[in-house]
């Protein structure tokens, strides 16, 4: 059993919220994904199996549609808007990210719904949340990361180039927003009986996510800086990218912060015959041996200290530079120190941490007789089993099972 065995989700399929469907559907719950005859657009976006395009072969679609079940109803039609009325009738939960007033002209916002279902838990995921005119406007993952503020954080320090973001983190950021809250809600009605509306706002989720450049903006009216493989800051800190004896790049990270980090950090110095190459080593006993907390916010101010992390750093950027990437982040992982090799994505995905923690997860495509390695789950839950209980569907693949249900 996984946390949301017995909860029934409706989604009405739509690009932003196909990862909160999926996070439902791997965690147990039923979920029908409503599409428009036609199907979702989002079952031809590339890239495709084999690199040949065609029907039931987007790589796109298969990850966000895993654990869900496709029905096809036109909510254009009356009839398709009594077929929807009688499945939400069945339902737990409805994601949504439709235009603020279509539900409502269709007769089938919340209002309407829980006629049907009195404790409807309904999650609407709107640009701008449902009452700002914004959210009329068009919108696009890449606009949404652009206003909300986490692509003027992302980078480097040549600010002559653009700034940088993932593909998809604006939709899968106000996702995760939207998953947390379907939990929040049904933990509430598990207690209250009640259901609720939930009106998500996508560059609201965005903006909070942005460490600390808006809250920067809003206390200080101070704007942070893009910075390469470090957080923005408003004054530029110390690169901690370091070209490793391989030719690869690694992280060095934050160093040592405290005094068993620093004694720590000095003998990995002398196990590796690096003490002599690095005449700042003597600030490193120092750090070892001080009295008190080493305030890294005395960096600048403070001479002993600002000496201290600062021979941090460098003793980082010498043994890195002594060993490949990969060793220099197996090493400092298992003393304690935060570190990261530049992978490339394929070469993230393949690395041994993400096997040994059960992130390659293979589904079976019995229509095409293969297996295909998937990336599992976001976040490891022991106590609540995570899995993919089935490929991403074929359009309408369930409607005479899932309609034969209603009444």
């Amino acid at each position: 059993m996984t946390a949301l065995t017995g909860i029934r989700v409706i989604e009405l399929a739509r690009e932003p919220i196909g990862f909160v469907g999926k996070l439902c559907g791997d965690m147990g719950a039923d979920v029908i994904l409503v599409e428009p005859p036609g199907g979702d657009p989002c079952r031809n976006y590339p890239p495709f199996l084999d690199d040949t395009p065609g029907e039931d072969r987007s790589l796109y679609w298969w990850h966000y549609n895993t654990s869900k079940r496709s029905v096809v109803i036109d909510l254009d039609d009356e009839a398709g808007r009594d077929r929807f009325r009688a499945l939400v009738a069945t339902a737990d939960v409805l994601i949504e990210s439709e235009p603020a007033d279509r539900l409502a002209t269709l007769g089938l916002d919340y209002d309407d719904l829980i006629k049907h279902r009195a404790d409807l838990i309904h999650v609407s995921v709107t640009p701008f949340g449902r009452n700002d005119p914004k959210s009329d406007l068009p919108a696009t993952d890449l606009t949404l990361l652009a206003g909300g503020g986490p692509m003027w954080s992302c980078g480097y320090d040549d600010h002559s180039l653009p700034p940088v973001r993932g593909p998809h983190q604006g939709y899968q950021t106000a996702a995760n927003f939207a998953f947390l809250s379907v939990l929040t809600a049904l933990a509430y009605r598990g207690v209250s009986g009640e259901g609720q509306f939930i009106d998500l706002s996508q560059h609201a989720a965005l903006n909070v996510t942005t460490e600390g450049s808006s809250i920067r903006w809003l206390t200080a009216r101070s704007t942070v800086q893009r910075q390469t493989g470090r957080h923005a800051s408003v004054t530029p800190t110390t690169k901690t990218s370091q070209l490793c004896a391989d030719g690869r790049l690694a992280s060095t990270g934050a160093g040592a912060r405290n005094q068993e980090q620093f004694a720590l950090l000095h003998e990995w110095l002398k196990e590796l015959d690096l003490e002599s190459q690095l005449p700042e080593a003597v600030f490193l006993e120092m750090g070892a041996n001080w009295e008190g907390h080493l305030n890294m916010g005395l960096i600048g101010e403070d001479d002993a200290v600002t000496a201290i992390f600062g021979a941090g750093r460098e003793a980082m950027k010498l043994i890195a530079s002594t060993l490949t990437a990969q060793e220099f982040f197996v090493q400092s992982q298992r003393k304690g120190f935060t570190s990261a090799v530049v992978n490339a994505p394929e070469e993230a995905f393949e690395d041994e941490h993400f096997k040994a923690r059960g992130f390659h997860v293979d589904v079976h495509h019995e229509d095409i007789d293969r297996t295909i390695t998937y990336p599992g789950a976001p976040y490891p839950l022991p106590a609540c089993p995570w899995q993919i209980s089935r490929r991403a569907p074929k359009l309408g693949e369930h409607d005479e099972e899932v309609f034969s249900e209603l009444t």
